[in-house]
């Protein structure tokens, strides 16, 4: 907090020999200046307040106290100094110098003395509220906050509770926050203007502490009463976000009435990030629709078309984000958007094999010799042309300053190498990863899938029980096992343990769900294993999920659809191993 008086004007006084002029010169100038982390009010009264010489030998005596390091006597004199003239630019200096030495009983005994001189100044009654909370005394800040809230002009209240959010973010007890929080709120709770933000702020804070039944409660009552209001569909969003599929529909009805650009773009990446692409597609078509300039919206549907394999309808997506890259302000801009579209474009064409469009989309990524993410892609290139020494000779050529980037290197090359089905290769030098970070669970992760690679099975499990155990929450691990085992027919109940653990955590995620459809299938329960793998390929059109589809459907008798799949998912990747072993193992001609 800013200084009411800086020590540069007491070097001045004493310079001078000017005592009286300039300390009340500095004080008064000073106490007009708003203090940076609350809002001021008005101090002219300093001007009309007699200083005689023992008030003015009192604060002097005070500052140097002050810059002494002594802050209880410095405090002590400063309030007693503003007791006798009631003035509140003292109570204000008083209390910023218990915080300046960060006593926070003394900062707290300031405000206080602050506030009941003055029980209507909102600056005093805003210092005690922080303070309360920067000393976690929650439990105290109902009547403050409450005060707070009363002398907030209508007009403010929104931005008031998003101030309120953040005060409280950082209390330990956050359940405790979310009802002295809701305790202060009632008034606005209850008034048909506010009630519909205070809801939604309100359901933010429960959210926050775990609340996930009370947050949702909060987002219904906030719609019912302001359909139209955009907080409420916010938290809905971020409920779903946290895996209340129940806040989805509120999402939904919000959209239908009020088509709002931000919030349908926000739902479309909380349904990507679920890995739920079709209906994320059908938000993102209703994006471009409704805003065909906009070029958020055109990345990230090009991006959409791409995971889903849609290669010619991708091409098309991106090519309309780069006409409209010309209406971005600046060249960096510009340059940013060109590098976006290039390694989108690139990735998409490689995926779909086209090796000549990848190239091309390179080129036109501005020049970034010693990007590591274009070099990267330009070596993989290579790779996929049959040219992997060049690939991996463009990768070793690549600067790396400190361990980072050289593990990105390494895991680059690992990756040339396993796309290559240079497995051996691949594992020696992820191992070689695994030895110099061995507690890093991404890279254990990708060498226990190189280990089931190269059959070393024993060595896979124990490096992702190793996972399990020190990254209990890596969800990744349990699948991978789980299906790892379900595979091979192994183990079938812990796979079902592992598969479900997995789900535990990630209960959207379209790759789990067909491992538990594959083991089910494994456990001889088709008709169970066709409705999970179903409902994986609804989540996500995916080549693997779709050969394992086709495989319940042709031992279910349903040989046509089955052929249906297969036929697609050899189009999209005819090399897939998975999909390669299925059909000679069943000796099925699609």
């Amino acid at each position: 907090m800013a200084s009411l008086l800086r020590p540069s004007t007491f070097s001045r006084v004493w310079r001078l020999l000017t005592l009286s002029a300039a300390l009340f010169s500095a004080w008064h100038a000073s106490a007009q200046a708003p203090s940076p982390t609350v809002d001021a009010e008005p101090a002219d009264e300093v001007s009309r307040i007699p200083l005689d010489a023992p008030l003015l030998y009192e604060l002097l005596l005070g500052e140097m106290t002050a810059a002494q390091g002594d802050a209880q006597d410095a405090v002590a004199l400063l309030l007693d100094a503003a007791g006798k003239t009631n003035l509140q630019a003292l109570y204000q200096r008083a209390t910023e110098v218990a915080l300046r030495a960060r006593s926070g009983p003394l900062a707290l005994r300031s405000a206080r003395a602050w506030q009941q001189a003055f029980p209507q100044s909102r600056l005093a009654n805003r210092y005690l509220l922080q303070i309360l909370l920067m000393l976690n005394r929650v439990s105290d800040t109902v009547e403050p906050l409450s005060q707070e809230l009363a002398a907030t002009p209508p007009g403010s209240k929104a931005a008031a509770y998003l101030a309120i959010a953040q005060l409280y973010r950082h209390a330990s007890d956050k359940k405790l926050a979310a009802a002295v929080v809701e305790q202060a709120l009632q008034a606005d709770l209850n008034d048909t203007a506010n009630a519909p933000a205070a809801w939604a702020m309100l359901g933010h804070m429960r959210l926050a502490a775990g609340q996930k039944e009370s947050a949702l409660e909060a987002a219904r009552h906030a719609q019912q009463l302001a359909p139209d209001n955009g907080a409420a569909a916010l938290l809905a969003l971020e409920l779903l976000e946290n895996h209340v599929p129940q806040a989805e529909p509120l999402v939904q009805a919000y959209l239908e009435r009020t088509p709002a650009l931000a919030i349908r773009l926000a739902y479309a990446k909380v349904l990507l990030d679920q890995q739920r692409l079709a209906p994320a597609q059908v938000q993102l078509d209703a994006a471009v629709a409704q805003a065909p300039d906009n070029l958020e919206a055109w990345f990230t549907l090009a991006a959409t078309h791409a995971q889903q394999g849609q290669w010619n309808d991708a091409e098309q997506s991106l090519q309309r984000f780069t006409d409209l890259i010309p209406t971005l302000a600046t060249p960096e801009q510009r340059s940013a958007a060109w590098k976006q579209a290039g390694l989108l474009g690139a990735r998409s064409a490689l995926a779909a094999k086209n090796h000549g469009l990848a190239q091309q989309w390179l080129e036109r990524i501005p020049p970034t010799e010693n990007d590591f993410t274009v070099q990267a892609l330009r070596a993989t290139v290579l790779a996929r042309q049959g040219k992997l020494k060049q690939a991996r000779q463009l990768l070793h050529a690549l600067p790396a300053e400190g361990k980072q980037q050289t593990q990105r290197k390494q895991q680059a090359e690992v990756q040339l190498l396993r796309d290559a089905g240079a497995y051996a290769q691949a594992y020696a030098l992820q191992a070689q990863l695994q030895a110099q970070d061995p507690e890093n669970p991404d890279i254990t992760y990708e060498t226990a899938l190189l280990a089931e690679k190269i059959g070393q099975l024993d060595t896979m499990e124990q490096l992702l029980r190793s996972i399990m155990a020190r990254h209990p929450d890596y969800h990744h691990a349990y699948n991978a096992l789980g299906y790892s085992l379900a595979d091979r027919g192994e183990q079938l109940p812990e796979a079902r343990r592992l598969i479900k653990k997995a789900l535990e955590y990630a209960p959207n995620d379209p790759f789990i769900t067909d491992s538990l459809g594959w083991l089910t299938y494994r456990e001889g329960n088709l008709p169970e294993a066709l409705s999970l793998l179903e409902h994986a390929y609804r989540l996500r059109d995916d080549v693997e999920i779709a050969t394992h589809l086709a495989e319940v459907l042709w031992v279910s008798g349903d040989p046509a659809r089955a052929r249906s799949l297969w036929r697609a998912a050899l189009q999209r990747d005819p090399d897939n191993a998975v999909l390669r072993e299925t059909l000679q193992r069943l000796n099925v001609q699609p």
